[in-house]
């Protein structure tokens, strides 16, 4: 038996978790631990830099901050792709999700126990590089636990995506607290925790339950051509840092950098798995296929992601947060959308099983996850102008994020790994997390035209971007029927 006869195997035989293979359960509690510390961090981040010195801050602009948080949030899910070319080409995916978890803990202490930019820089980074790493390659393990056309595939995913959010939900909860009552480094070091638990029990749990899943390097590179990539990689990491310590990359222009750097980054890959000796040609088609669904995601992401840039100040600023005279930290606000996740993940896991092949094909869901989100925003142009948005008000139009999002987010995942080449499967992922990525960067370089102090520029930034998104969705369903001939029986 082959070592892909193997992987398939494994879920037709396993059915213990749920219907499903019990290392889903394994990959789900390693992702949701690793959910916990990403969004308990992510949720204290722009405050943490913006807030005053005094208030245990780094005193930096609202401008500045935003800008970081949006690179950060582009470099997170740019990293997929060296996490993909490592799976692919070096370590297998396995073996490379398990050393970039170790990664995101590092990153995590960085955090808690360095002072100042220098913690903060190498904190970033870490958690950033490893977190994209891992987000690329538990997809593609998932994913080679099923047939291509088992219908099981994005039920598993929205399992997956339903433990994340569960990590989503908890993270800001603890990390807020602990900021509230002993200040944000207490916070980073609930984060680092969290993912140290993630560790022990993917490593407890990862011999019995994954049987050699995710082994299987796709396209090994041979040994003396290994250190010229390595020296490489050290060279460009090396002038990044010292462009930005010398100033010569401004803070308030990162977001823009690592819009640009995505952007180039993924035009490269699409080449690349077009243009492969490798690429069969109906994988050719398929990839093909996802090129207008890679904008749609972009479109989609820069929106969302704006939870952790213009929501987060909108949350701060602008929101009535007091509950019988006690008022929530502001960061608590962003575990609101992993709950209706949590609440709905399994909702839509059961719809899409029941529909089975009567299920709206994806560029339908990528089309309706951009009309809802664009609906989303033009709900806050109810609040323009008011003296505080009600808590509830925020809650209705997170609900809209959260249907959006499991329209697109977990079904995009397991698209990737349906439409991946052969020889490229972890790359393939990679590509649709560069959407999250470009999404991400972009989020904050939207955020510098936000002003929550002048009511007509709010209007007009709430109302641009939700007409936006509404088109985009209808561009989508229109070119439906040509995506769906090109994916070559994938749905």
């Amino acid at each position: 038996m082959t070592t892909r006869d193997s992987e398939v195997a494994l879920a037709d035989s396993d059915r213990r978790f749920f219907g499903h293979p019990l290392g889903l359960a394994n990959l789900s509690g390693i992702e949701l631990w690793e959910r916990f510390s990403f969004y308990g961090m992510q949720g204290l981040l722009a405050y943490y830099i913006y807030y005053a010195v005094g208030d245990g801050g780094l005193g930096y602009s609202e401008q500045i901050a935003t800008s970081i948080v949006g690179a950060y949030g582009g470099l997170v899910y740019a990293s997929a792709i060296l996490g993909g070319w490592v799976s692919d080409r070096l370590l297998g995916a396995e073996r490379t999700l398990f050393g970039a978890a170790t990664l995101i803990m590092l990153g995590h202490l960085s955090l808690a126990v360095i002072p100042g930019e220098v913690g903060l820089g190498l904190g970033l980074v870490g958690v950033a590089v490893g977190a994209g790493t891992l987000k690329a390659t538990t997809s593609t393990v998932v994913g080679d636990m099923y047939r291509r056309t088992d219908d099981r595939r994005d039920a598993a995913f929205s399992i997956y995506y339903m433990a994340v959010n569960i990590g989503g939900l908890l993270g800001p909860f603890v990390t807020g607290a602990l900021w509230d009552t002993h200040g944000f480094h207490w916070g980073f070091g609930a984060a680092a925790a969290g993912m140290a638990v993630g560790l022990i029990q993917y490593v407890a749990m990862r011999g019995a339950t994954l049987k050699g899943v995710g082994a299987t390097v796709p396209d090994p590179l041979p040994r003396p051509r290994r250190l010229p990539y390595l020296g490489v990689g050290v060279v460009v990491v090396a002038l990044v840092v010292a462009a930005i310590a010398t100033g010569l990359i401004p803070l308030e222009s990162l977001a823009n950098i690592v819009t640009g750097i995505a952007v180039v980054g993924a035009i490269a890959l699409f080449a690349m798995l077009l243009g492969s000796a490798k690429t069969q040609p109906v994988e050719r088609s398929r990839v093909i296929s996802f090129i207008p669904m890679f904008v749609a995601s972009v479109a989609f992401w820069a929106l969302f992601q704006q939870q952790f840039t213009v929501l987060a100040i909108y949350s701060d600023q602008r929101l009535d947060r007091t509950l019988g005279g006690w008022e929530m930290p502001a960061n608590w606000v962003q575990s609101i959308n992993p709950l209706f996740i949590i609440i709905f993940a399994a909702v839509f896991a059961t719809l899409w099983t029941k529909l089975g092949d009567r299920q709206p094909s994806t560029p339908l869901k990528f089309a309706l996850a951009n009309l809802i989100m664009g609906v989303a925003y033009l709900v806050f142009l109810l609040f323009v102008g008011s003296t505080a948005t009600p808590l509830l008000g925020i809650v209705g139009i997170l609900f809209l994020f959260t249907m959006a999002e499991l329209l697109l987010s977990p079904v995009g995942q397991s698209l990737a790994t349906k439409l991946a080449p052969e020889a490229f499967k972890t790359q393939m992922v990679a590509l649709f997390f560069l959407t999250v990525s470009i999404g991400s960067a972009l989020s904050g370089v939207l955020a510098a035209f936000y002003d929550p102090a002048d009511a007509s520029a709010e209007r007009a930034y709430f109302l641009v971007l939700g007409v936006a998104s509404i088109a985009v969705a209808v561009v989508m369903a229109l070119l439906a029927p040509w995506i769906r001939k090109r994916m070559v029986g994938v749905r």
